[in-house]
């Protein structure tokens, strides 16, 4: 699994519903109300639905299903991450498959668990992505690495780019991606947070990536977010 952080503490969290079963969003709230400092602020039945409920109710975290009507999961995800309002989106999901997974993630997803996992799985998962952080649930997490090894054969000019990179400029990368603090990378890599925002600029200098979502298309495509 990778859950880069603890969950988000002492803060309420407004959550987004997006699922076109009405019993499944009933169900979800019911169980989200009981965990302290989550709120539910709205209920989508349609990818469309969703963006525009982002829009008036700003929410920290959308738990979005990928398989709606007119605007699915994947384009609800895409618009929703443009607005800007760093509302997070967790894809929820009856059976993960690899290209969800890509898709979504390269969509500017935060997260992707299964909608059968326990509440206390689901509330950590929320309170990860609401700290801006990745989460994947076991079986996400190994699709990533698959994903990895299908596209190992493939020579493109990001692969080229990637290869140019030092050992350690990969590893702020992965670890940027993952959503670490400048602090918590130079604890991790044993370096000050001062030289960590010097490996930043010089990657965004390099990579012209200047967001997170873009961090993590490229380091998933390119299988450096695999390497942490």
């Amino acid at each position: 699994m990778v859950d880069t952080g603890s969950p988000s503490r002492g803060r309420e969290i407004r959550v987004l519903l997006a699922d076109d079963h009405a019993v499944l969003r009933a169900g979800l709230r019911a169980l989200l109300e009981k965990e302290p400092g989550l709120v539910v602020v709205g209920e989508a039945a349609s990818g469309s639905e969703a963006v525009a409920l982002a829009k008036t109710t700003r929410p920290h975290v959308v738990l979005m299903d990928l398989a709606m009507p007119g605007k699915g999961g994947i384009e609800a995800t895409r618009r929703i991450v443009a607005l800007g309002i760093g509302a997070k989106i967790l894809v929820l999901t009856a059976l993960p498959q690899e290209a969800q997974l890509s898709d979504a993630l390269e969509a500017g997803a935060s997260g992707f668990m299964q909608k059968v996992a326990p509440v206390e799985e689901l509330s950590r998962a929320i309170r990860a992505v609401a700290d801006d952080r990745l989460f994947l649930d076991q079986d996400a997490a190994r699709l990533m690495v698959l994903h990895r090894y299908r596209r190992a054969g493939q020579v493109d000019d990001e692969k080229v780019t990637a290869g140019r990179l030092s050992a350690r400029e990969r590893q702020v990368l992965a670890l940027l991606a993952l959503g670490h603090s400048s602090k918590e990378i130079g604890l991790k890599l044993s370096v000050s947070p001062r030289t960590v925002d010097e490996y930043r600029a010089r990657l965004k200098d390099r990579l012209g990536l200047l967001h997170r979502p873009e961090l993590v298309r490229f380091a998933l495509r390119t299988g450096i977010i695999a390497e942490t």
